[in-house]
């Protein structure tokens, strides 16, 4: 038990999936109070919620489109609203949208990959801030990607774009907010065993991709949460702030 996340509150975008659900779960044992957000993934967001409240944690669900400014307003305010407070906030929603090589990127693809992964981080937390200013600090984990160090994998040169702007504005808003006891720090996982490569990775190419990485498999959900454990706890890192921890196997050694 990590005892200063007892009592916080944190939402996790993008949490009905993935590294986001495994890291309700892991905030929620935790003693965190975690709004699990989701778009389209209404029955997965609800048995996170019921996995969660079956073992004694609390949780509300939130819903919102992140690249519509107004649901992330929303999002926002219905988490503060329904908690109280607002302590932490993880940037988690993104996605590939589709692979495309260069001659077959159309401006609306471009559109969308940049508004969900990009735009949408700078969205939610303009909408935080002004909360942890009222409340004297708080804490913003932006997940972005080893994707932002490689470039991808095939026809992901915008996705990889994308988080690349993640990872460099998170440096940037520890900077400009580290005065108002705000930090701003980024998890970066590898290749995570998720719907994300359910969805846009064929068989033949995780096992290369996979192959490429020292410790000889691809990572779980699960084991991303422990960094942001570590970056949401002030005890374990109050002392951390622009940094960009990379979760891959060994897989990119900065």
């Amino acid at each position: 038990m990590i005892d200063d996340l007892k009592g916080k509150v944190v939402l996790i975008t993008g949490s009905s999936t993935g590294i986001g659900a495994a890291a309700a779960r892991a905030f929620a044992a935790n003693g965190a109070r975690v709004a699990i957000h989701y778009n389209r993934s209404a029955t997965e967001a609800q048995a996170v919620l019921a996995a969660i409240e079956a073992d004694g944690g609390t949780a509300m669900l939130v819903h919102g489109d992140v690249t519509d400014r107004a649901a992330i307003d929303d999002i926002v305010a219905a988490t503060s609203d329904g908690f109280g407070r607002i302590d932490i906030l993880i940037n988690n929603a993104g996605g590939l949208v589709q692979r495309a090589p260069i001659a077959e990127i159309s401006d609306e693809l471009f559109d969308e990959v940049v508004r969900l992964n990009a735009w949408s981080v700078i969205a939610a937390c303009r909408a935080v801030v002004p909360h942890f200013r009222r409340q004297g600090g708080g804490n913003i984990i932006n997940v972005t990607s080893i994707a932002a160090r490689t470039g991808g994998g095939p026809g992901a040169s915008v996705y990889a774009g994308s988080k690349g702007f993640v990872s460099t504005v998170t440096r940037a808003l520890a900077r400009e907010l580290a005065s108002e006891h705000i930090r701003v720090n980024a998890l970066s996982p590898g290749i995570i065993l998720t719907p994300f490569h359910d969805r846009y990775t064929t068989p033949a190419q995780l096992a290369a991709m996979t192959a490429a990485i020292p410790v000889g498999r691809a990572g779980e959900a699960d084991e991303c949460s422990g960094t942001l454990l570590y970056l949401a706890s002030d005890a374990l890192s109050g002392y951390v702030t622009g940094q960009i921890v990379e979760v891959n196997g060994g897989q990119y050694m900065p």
